[in-house]
């Protein structure tokens, strides 16, 4: 484990630390009340640690935060190979484990975060204390947003062009960025990382093929899913199928679009940890 930055303002570092075979960019807000489970951070495709901030912020200073670059994104060195869900979630966690953090976390995922944070769910159930699933559904059996939508998700041009980013963000974010589509700039580029686009390409391959309908039965951990009304990506209807699925879940559904977890955190961030501090 090597120490390649150091975070100012909050005691948090950002390191780089390698599990099973693999290095990531890692984040850690250290808390300030080891009773209270740390917070583990699924980041949606693309987008590197520093896009979270805004949620970071409004997470409680008790609370650890934990937070990483998927291979190939961000900070994190480029995969020499491509990988899936299931063998990327080993190395979370072993990430956690040479952190430190052996005892069970809170994971909260956002969008294709929220798939990698359901097959962690499952795959590492011991680790995993509460789920919160945010502007995620069951992949590629879900109830899915229009062509249109998703096809301006196959390249990784919005995080690359901030006037892009702007250009689109109305039709494929919903919510406020149809009437300030500046919000989605803001979020994607103010202090985001951008990798090789390999590394944009290898996350969504990863996910290719991937569901959890099958599974979602076994993911036994209390679950809230927040959904926005107005998400072009993944429309409300996946989030209700969810709630009905999962054996011990809860929807949540918020006026906004796909990223209102960031740019609306100041309203959501309190009803993820009154969810989480629940006994």
């Amino acid at each position: 484990m090597s120490r390649d930055a150091l975070v100012t303002g909050a005691p948090e570092t950002v390191r780089t630390v390698s599990a099973a075979g693999r290095s990531l960019r890692v984040s850690v807000r250290a808390g300030t009340d080891d009773d209270v489970p740390p917070l583990l951070l699924m980041n949606g495709i693309g987008a590197s640690l520093e896009v979270l901030q805004p949620l970071v912020d409004r997470i409680s200073p008790r609370r650890t935060v934990i937070r990483f670059d998927v291979p190939g994104v961000g900070g994190s060195p480029r995969p020499l190979v491509p990988y899936v869900l299931g063998t990327l979630t080993p190395v979370v966690a072993g990430v956690l484990t040479r952190l430190g953090h052996d005892r069970p976390v809170d994971v909260l995922g956002l969008s294709w975060g929220g798939g990698l944070a359901q097959h962690f769910a499952v795959q590492h159930r011991r680790r995993c204390r509460r789920l919160v699933l945010a502007a995620t559904g069951t992949g590629t059996l879900m109830v899915p947003g229009s062509p249109k939508v998703l096809g301006r998700m196959l390249t990784p041009r919005r995080h690359r062009d901030p006037d892009y980013a702007r250009q689109i963000a109305g039709t494929i974010y919903g919510g406020t960025m149809r009437s300030d589509p500046e919000r989605a700039a803001r979020v994607l580029h103010a202090a985001a990382r951008v990798g090789p686009r390999r590394g944009y390409y290898y996350q969504l391959a990863s996910s290719t093929g991937w569901s959890s309908l099958p599974f979602l039965r076994l993911i036994r951990q209390p679950t809230l899913v927040l959904a926005g009304d107005d998400d072009p990506i993944i429309p409300v209807a996946n989030a209700r199928i969810m709630g009905r699925l999962l054996p011990d879940a809860e929807v949540h559904v918020y006026r906004g679009g796909h990223l209102a977890l960031l740019t609306e955190a100041d309203q959501l961030a309190p009803v993820v940890e009154e969810f989480l501090d629940r006994d």
